[in-house]
């Protein structure tokens, strides 16, 4: 099988659905801003794991990433955009700042990768992208911020436009947008968990494993015809 590149893939979802790809046959690049932590999980995985470092803010830096896996791994057919920062915060308040630099690892970077590895699959004419979103682009209250609830809302949009624009090229693009994961990362933001699984539909916080396993059915062929589709999966948490 051929090489994916999974970003934030040092820690949390990134990780899991890294993990989930290498076990299904993948070659992965496991892409991160911390390399010593990609590099570990990449030693983890194995054979047929390369850790790459990755700021997906700057377009030359997505594209050495893009060409260290494509010469170790072969060319790159699948592009999971799942490196985010994650911030709280009430609107009034945000600082300019932090604004500007949420929008720009969850939607630029999605949007350069697109430019640079989505580029490269139309010229091949084969292709998977997905965009880890968030259940926060469906939502009024939450943990999030309105930047971060901004950020994941335009990646919609940014899918939708680059699925109308690729499909005649053979790429498909689609995003999954998880509610809130038992992992390290909600656990950071999320004082109640009890409260927070209370407020959900099934009545229990996702697992990191059950959304990697949606990104692994849409990077397959079996999702062929499927493409700029949104996924929630959430346990109900935005009906």
């Amino acid at each position: 099988m051929s090489a994916a590149i999974v970003t934030g893939a040092a820690r949390g979802l990134g990780a899991a659905i890294a993990a989930r790809l290498h076990a299904e046959g993948w070659s992965v690049a496991l892409a991160d801003i911390d390399l010593a932590g990609a590099t570990r999980r990449a030693a983890s995985l194995g054979e047929r794991a390369l850790a790459v470092e990755l700021d997906v803010r700057v377009r030359e830096s997505w594209r050495r990433a893009h060409d260290a896996a494509r010469e170790t791994l072969g060319d790159v057919e699948a592009l999971v955009n799942d490196a985010a920062r994650t911030a709280a915060g009430s609107v009034l308040e945000l600082d300019p700042d932090e604004w500007d630099d949420v929008l720009a690892v969850n939607l630029r970077g999605a949007f350069l990768g697109l430019q640079v590895v989505g580029g490269s699959m139309r010229e091949r004419g084969h292709g998977r992208i997905v965009n880890v979103s968030s259940d926060a682009a469906f939502t009024g209250p939450g943990a999030m911020g309105a930047h971060y609830a901004a950020s994941k809302a335009g990646l919609l949009a940014l899918t939708r436009r680059a699925a109308a624009e690729l499909a005649a090229s053979g790429v498909t693009v689609n995003a999954v947008a998880p509610g809130a994961l038992d992992g390290e990362t909600f656990h950071e933001l999320a004082p109640d968990l009890d409260a927070a699984a209370a407020a959900i539909p099934v009545g229990r916080l996702g697992r990191e494993e059950e959304v990697a396993s949606l990104v692994g059915w849409l990077l397959s062929d079996d999702a062929g015809y499927v493409t700029g589709a949104t996924f929630r999966i959430d346990g109900g948490a935005t009906l």
